[in-house]
């Protein structure tokens, strides 16, 4: 989850996490890259060390990649979000905190930051600072994976998004537009939810998203001591930076 709580779908974890699953979002083989990726880079095998998942929303990565671990946490911003986490991922701490500024005081294997939540953060002050604390809860010899929103020179304004999904038992239907807003993404989300025994309820969303310059990402890794690459992935439409903290021992 981002740096703001100001959006209202981040409150209802419930439908968030349902309509995500419903419409196929395939975690697993989303987290197999990410274990891959710090099976090749880091100094110590998962097996024997530690994840942190930050913004880790509902747990559903986290669910996935945390068997990989000797031992797992999650971070995330949103309370809600964190009651589901703890029902898919029992037994893994997890903490409420800003990606900027949370303290767990300890160091990890790998650290993830997934689903472009990093695109939330407003500014490149704020991009830094999430960066270096990222940085900050690696250990050396460790590898940090995230997956960015889109440069502006691949965003494409006016998309719509349209999908109904069966899950939870309820019908859940998702609406969005998508606009530029100088440097930034606008999306409109309208969502519409029908149970039996609730009845059909209607709310409306809005995400602003930064569009990041690739290069602006990069200097945040670079300033934080990190050496880092960006890669495309059919799984990951931004595609993902794969940063590396110098040491330890391979």
């Amino acid at each position: 989850m981002p740096a703001s709580t100001d959006t209202l779908i981040y409150h209802r974890a419930d439908v968030y996490h349902d309509f995500y699953r419903g419409r196929g979002k395939d975690y697993r083989a989303e987290a197999a890259v990410v274990r891959e990726l710090v099976e090749q880079r880091a100094a110590v095998a998962p097996a024997a060390g530690s994840l942190l998942d930050v913004a880790c929303g509902t747990g559903s990565h986290l669910a996935e990649l945390s068997g990989f671990f000797a031992e797992a946490a999650g971070v995330d911003l949103s309370a809600p979000m964190l009651a589901v986490a703890a029902r898919t991922n029992p037994g893994v701490p997890l903490t409420e905190g800003d990606m900027r500024d949370f303290r767990l005081g300890r160091t990890f294997t790998a650290v993830t930051c997934m689903f472009s939540s990093i695109g939330y953060l407003g500014t490149t002050g704020d991009l830094d600072a999430a960066v270096a604390n990222l940085a900050g809860h690696l250990a050396p010899g460790g590898v940090l994976v995230v997956e960015p929103w889109w440069f502006p020179e691949n965003f494409l304004p006016g998309w719509v998004g349209a999908d109904v999904v069966q899950a939870g038992g309820r019908s859940i239907a998702r609406v969005s537009h998508t606009v530029r807003a100088e440097r930034a993404s606008r999306m409109e989300v309208h969502y519409t939810v029908a149970a039996s025994d609730t009845g059909v309820e209607h709310f409306t969303d809005t995400h602003v998203m930064t569009l990041f310059e690739r290069t602006e990402y990069e200097e945040a890794f670079r300033r934080a001591g990190l050496d880092v690459e960006y890669l495309r992935h059919e799984l990951y439409g931004p595609g993902l930076f794969v940063a590396t903290r110098p040491g330890g021992s391979a």
